[in-house]
């Protein structure tokens, strides 16, 4: 089930709220949770058996853990990780690694493994990492663990954030699991209706129309399309890929607000950003954030002996988050080619960006940008190198054929994108997802958002696209 499916929002998500509003404060927990379940096991009733499991026995250890001192602590916070990594590679990585290793044996003639696939759990990155900060944050004594562990399986399982984030640290969220009464308004409530009616707005009308055409062109054989094809293709990737998960995390936040939850921000426009550095700063922030505190900083951060240490972390960093990604090379040298471009700010190109201006080093990072997406699209990296050749071969065929619609929500997709590279258009951000709301504002709101949301229930049950990129992940 997802955010933007009939299913959920004419029955699920109404069903749910009605629930939860009308039910006293000691049975809101158990709702929460009992939906949560339901959330998941719509999609993947087997293995939710796995995930409670795995919750069970984290929970107990940890609880070991923060009771004991020394080197049982050390031991016991390792058995955690172990025990999800162990879950992690098994599920989402093994069937990479051993169609690599059968192409191993092959090349030195021995007869490859027998191996069955195995399925891979929805939203298994993200839950994973938020099982991690239990652990950690604890371990570090940023906060105590959970003495209910039906507690712990809502916020592991808690579905606004479960299959694509936004990543909850434990330490952010631990005191809203047990008292949300302080986030409970009427404002939070309303406004973040809103948050939750633009984000579906982004996903369904921009980024489905964008993904219909990205698919069709990435479908083609590169050496079958123009230069100009391809350069919309990827073009129609680009957005759909941000307007797909900032949609969702636009859901998620807003569903959060509307129960009590404060979720942190994911995404802060992107495209407008002038490095790669920066850029990752704005992209899937929470994920910049765990990288840069469970795995960056524990490798040493900043603070190291040399300059050639520090560049290998920041690799090492992003040759992990590409896999995170997905198990398959074209993530891989994806995380690579963007831990590249960090070493290179670091060395020169900032202080480039900053004496060519603003515009030029958007332009330029956006550049960047994109070719890195053609990797993250494309099945393999042969596809990949060949398409972005076919992206600078520069011949003078003609376009395909493209519809009104997708023309205008290109163009409506470039203007979101890079508004708020101008003080107006983040003046306009402000007053709608951050600004305190006057009655007035509310009733403006709340008309564009029923608006919105007829247009988008017409458009689901009318079109049988409806993808959701990040359940690769």
């Amino acid at each position: 089930m997802v955010f933007s499916s009939s299913i959920f929002l004419l029955y699920f998500f109404p069903i749910f709220l009605v629930l939860y509003y009308l039910a006293d404060k000691k049975y809101k927990n158990p709702i929460a949770l009992i939906a949560s379940l339901v959330f998941y096991s719509w999609g993947a009733p087997s293995f939710i058996f796995v995930v409670l499991a795995s919750i069970f026995i984290d929970f107990y250890i940890v609880r070991a853990m923060y009771a004991a001192t020394g080197a049982k602590r050390r031991w016991l916070v390792t058995a955690t990780i172990v025990l999800n990594i162990g879950l992690l590679v098994y599920f989402k990585y093994m069937n990479f690694f051993v169609e690599n290793f059968n192409v191993l044996l092959q090349a030195f003639g021995a007869n490859s493994l027998h191996w069955t696939q195995i399925a891979l759990p929805i939203g298994i990155s993200f839950f994973t990492f938020q099982k991690f900060t239990y652990s950690i944050d604890v371990f570090r004594r940023k906060h105590k663990p959970l003495d209910s562990v039906w507690d712990l399986c809502m916020y592991i399982l808690l579905f606004p954030q479960l299959i694509a984030g936004p990543i909850v640290r434990y330490h952010e969220i631990a005191d809203q699991l047990t008292d949300r009464s302080a986030n409970e308004t009427i404002d939070n409530k309303l406004t973040g209706f809103y948050r939750f009616i633009l984000g579906l707005a982004k996903k369904v009308l921009i980024a489905n129309v964008m993904g219909a055409e990205a698919d069709r062109i990435f479908a083609m054989q590169p050496v079958d399309m123009s230069t100009a094809t391809a350069w919309v293709g990827i073009l129609a990737y680009t957005f759909q890929i941000y307007f797909d998960f900032s949609g969702y995390s636009d859901m998620a936040i807003g569903i959060g607000k509307m129960i009590g939850f404060k979720f942190p921000e994911n995404f802060n426009n992107p495209y407008i950003s002038r490095s790669i550095t920066e850029f990752w700063r704005r992209w899937h922030m929470t994920l910049g954030r765990w990288m840069r505190d469970y795995l960056y900083i524990p490798l040493g951060g900043n603070r190291v002996s040399s300059t050639w240490r520090l560049y290998f972390n920041l690799w090492v960093v992003f040759l992990i988050s590409g896999l995170w990604h997905g198990a398959s090379w074209t993530f891989v040298v994806w995380g690579a080619y963007h831990g590249l471009f960090l070493i290179l700010d670091r060395l020169f190109l900032i202080k480039f960006f900053d004496k060519i201006g603003k515009f030029p080093s958007i332009a330029i990072t956006f550049l960047l940008a994109i070719i890195g997406w053609v990797f993250f699209r494309s099945e393999t990296l042969t596809y990949a190198f060949d398409f972005i050749g076919r992206m600078f071969a520069f011949d003078m065929a003609g376009i395909e054929y493209f519809d009104r619609e997708f023309w205008t929500m290109l163009v409506i997709a470039a203007v979101f994108s890079f508004l708020t590279a101008f003080r107006f258009g983040l003046n306009i951000e402000n007053k709608v997802f951050f600004a305190e709301y006057t009655k007035s504002r509310y009733f403006i709101m709340a008309a564009i958002a029923l608006i919105l949301l007829i247009i988008c229930v017409a458009s689901i049950t009318a079109s049988g696209f409806n993808p959701f990129i990040y359940f690769r992940f």
